[in-house]
Formats: C-alpha cells, sequence, structure tokens
C-alpha cells in the first residue's frame, strides 16, 4: 500500500517508521529529523494519492480531517469529527461516559469562576481543573493548594491560560492509583487492542513539576495483568463504541484510553482519538509486522487482522528543549542523532526540530531544536532493565544547549 501519515511530530515519525518496514510510506508535512528516513512533502493528502491515510495528531481530527478525506474518496483512518468530540471537549467525554455507564470521576463543568468554586467546595482536594477544549497535553491542574487552583480556574476561564480552548473548564473529584494507557483499533464496531503504555506527565523526576504533553512512556505495564486491561476494554471500550453508535457516530480509529488504577477498580481519566505521544514511541516499536493491514481495515469498516507483537519492553525518554513546557527556546545546535541511532535496539525519533542547510529537508547539514519537545529516544530489550539501560544510553549521546530530560523513566 502507499500509506500518508499526516502530521510532523515523534508519533508520526515512529508511525512512518513502523509501516514503511511493509508498505511505501509518505509524510505530510513531516519535518527534517525524519526526512532521512521516509519521504515528506508539503503536498495536500489527497494530492498524494494514498491508498490509506493516517492521520496522527488531534487538532485535524477534531476539525473534521478524516471527513473531508472520506468524502474526497481517500481512505481514511481517524474518526469523524464527531467522534473526535471525546478528545476536543471533556464536558463532552464526561457526558457519553454517563451515558455508557462507563466508570469514572464524578465531576462538574463551569464556564464562571464562581461556578467553579463551587465545584472546588463540592469535591475538595487533590483540585483538578481540566480544560474542556484541545490544550497539547498541557491543560490539566491537579493540587492540593486551593489558591493556586483558583488562580488556574480564573487563568482558564479568562482565556489567559488556553484562549477560546480554556473557557469552559471540567473539575472533577481526585482519583488515587497507578496510571494505565490502553489502546483500541476500532472499525466502528468492534475493536482489537494495541500493546499497553504507562506514561510520565510530568517534568521532573519524582513527579515533580508542572504537566507536560509527556516526558517518557514504558510498555508493557509492569503489575498490570491481563484482567486488568480487559476490564478497561469491556467497561470503557466496549459500552463506549455502542454509545456512539446510539448516536450515529461510526467510530474508526484509535481510541486511547488514559486509565486510573484506583483501590476501587479501574476508572477513565480521559480518552484520546490518536495514538498518544509519547506512547506511540514506545508501543510502536514493539509491533512487528501487520500494522498496515490492520489500519486499513479498521479504516474500512472491515474486521481488523491481528498484529504481531514483540514479547520484549520498551522505554522511551523525551528530550526537551530549556524553558518547556512554558516558554522552550528554539535554534539550538543538536548532535548525536546518528550515534544514538547506530546503538542495537534503540530508536531516535524527531518533533520539535527544523534543519539547517539547503531547502530541500533530505539535503539538511544540521539539525536545531524548533519546539518544546525535541526528540524521542526508546530502548527495547529483553527486559525493562535492558530497554530503560539502552534508551538511556541514546539520551546520553545526544546533546543540546540546556536539554531538560527525566532520569526516572521506568525506575
Amino acid at each position: 500500500m502507499r500509506i500518508v501519515v499526516v502530521g510532523q511530530g515523534a508519533r508520526e515519525h515512529a508511525l512512518a517508521l513502523n509501516l514503511s518496514a511493509e508498505h511505501e510510506v509518505v509524510v505530510t508535512p513531516g519535518n527534517a529529523g525524519m526526512a532521512s528516513d521516509v519521504e515528506v512533502s508539503d503536498c495536500d493528502v489527497a494530492e498524494l494519492d494514498p491508498d490509506l491515510a493516517v492521520i496522527g495528531p488531534e487538532a485535524p481530527l477534531v476539525d473534521g480531517l478524516a471527513d473531508r478525506l472520506r468524502q474526497r474518496g481517500v481512505l481514511a483512518l481517524g474518526p469523524s469529527g464527531a467522534g473526535a468530540r471525546l478528545e476536543g471537549s471533556k464536558a463532552f467525554l464526561k457526558q457519553i461516559c454517563a451515558e455508557a455507564q462507563v466508570p469514572t470521576a464524578a465531576f462538574g463543568v463551569a464556564t464562571s469562576v464562581a461556578e467553579g468554586r463551587e465545584l472546588l467546595d463540592r469535591f475538595g482536594p487533590p483540585y483538578v481543573i481540566k480544560t474542556d477544549g484541545l490544550a497539547a497535553g498541557k491543560g490539566v491542574l491537579v493540587t492540593d493548594d486551593r489558591g493556586e487552583a483558583e488562580e488556574d480556574l480564573v487563568a482558564k476561564l479568562s482565556g489567559v491560560s488556553f484562549g477560546e480552548a480554556g473557557t469552559r473548564v471540567v473539575i472533577e473529584e481526585g482519583m488515587t492509583g497507578r496510571e494505565l494507557s490502553v489502546f483500541a483499533l476500532c472499525n466502528g464496531r468492534d475493536f482489537v487492542l494495541l500493546p499497553e503504555a504507562r506514561d510520565y506527565k510530568r517534568l521532573l523526576d519524582d513527579d515533580l513539576g508542572p504537566n507536560t504533553g509527556g516526558m517518557g512512556s514504558i510498555s508493557p505495564v509492569p503489575g498490570v495483568g491481563h484482567d486488568e486491561i480487559q476490564a478497561v476494554a469491556s467497561t470503557m471500550i466496549a459500552p463506549t463504541l455502542a454509545r456512539l453508535q446510539e448516536l450515529g457516530i461510526e467510530y474508526r480509529g484509535i481510541l486511547y484510553a488514559g486509565v486510573m488504577l484506583t483501590p476501587s477498580g479501574p476508572r477513565l481519566v480521559e480518552y484520546n482519538v490518536r495514538f498518544g505521544d509519547p506512547e506511540a514511541e514506545v508501543v510502536l516499536p514493539r509491533i512487528l509486522g501487520g500494522l498496515g493491514d490492520a489500519l486499513a481495515a479498521a479504516a474500512a469498516g472491515e474486521p481488523i487482522p491481528m498484529v504481531k507483537v514483540s514479547s520484549q519492553c520498551a522505554t522511551t525518554v523525551i528530550l526537551a528543549a530549556p524553558g518547556y513546557p512554558e516558554a522552550p527556546v528554539s535554534g539550538q545546535i543538536i548532535t548525536g542523532i546518528d550515534a544514538a541511532r547506530a546503538l542495537p535496539g534503540v530508536w531516535v525519533y524527531a518533533a520539535g526540530v527544523k534543519g539547517l542547510g539547503p531547502t530541500d529537508r533530505r539535503e539538511v547539514t544540521s539539525l536545531v531544536t524548533n519546539g518544546g519537545r525535541v526528540l524521542a529516544v526508546t530502548g527495547r530489550g529483553d527486559d525493562p532493565e535492558e530497554a530503560r539501560s539502552r534508551a538511556y544510553q541514546g539520551v546520553e549521546l545526544i546533546d543540546f544547549d540546556g536539554r531538560l530530560y527525566r532520569r526516572d523513566i521506568g525506575s
């Protein structure tokens, strides 16, 4: 097949590399760091004449790109704009959860500071305040500090924090437990599960610092067994798909359940409507074959064949720019990527980078930082410690001024 991957981050780089082992792959718009591995293009998706288009980021899905491609006769993997509201609106997500009886935190919706304060009083600490709209994974505050919670509430509802995306917020009861990311590939009626992962959201070691888009991930997840994953499938993913069908929404794409394993059982934290990032970078190296055929079948609404999954473990570490997540600094020259990629069992995926050199991105002379999360370094090994060791060996070979990364991913 000729597959066009839509996006320009590390998730799309990981998708393209995996799919290119069995198919012809083009990424649009891509970035300079992936151009040495796969073809990149600035052309419109439909103009690239794909047999299958795979839409990576959430924003174009929420904006209805999958609908527009299907209207033009392009087979596209990704939910419709209506289905993508599961990620595009936290309030809509909670409504679906209530209707489908999906176990999740109690919540309320606020559009004014007064409403928000009433909800903070109702649920108490830890206070959980979520931007209703898209916020690149940075729209959630969890804090025990009432003053910090009220400051965040005012900043979001005023539009200071996230513009229009934040002028409505969801406030929830706090949940405690281990986190788990479960990925379902859906064809509108049924689904198959892909390898699970665990994400590390906080900027600093020991889960300190602000929330980010994700500073690393691991797969599989130690201590999580078949029963817990099947509980997520049966109590969350299956009833959600059924409720969407009742609403006339045929969901064809990835449904990613972010789950808290609480003392009373798994409870949904959120849904994402695409591969996670950095979860894609840790899950995809464990998929050894059959991904393209599975994605195409799901996009067509057909029975989904199983993919081949490695029994090995994987660890992904994110290298971020100084100032991330509030004000990342760009322009630092990056060295050591080729040396890291030469290590056995190591992948380096490019995210916030741009090239220096000729305008043809396949002929750049060097890469510089150009965003918050710059690179994702993944190690795969026979056990969690070997995977972790390989990832950090790769990290140590890569350098740019002020690089930020966590040293405790998978520890």
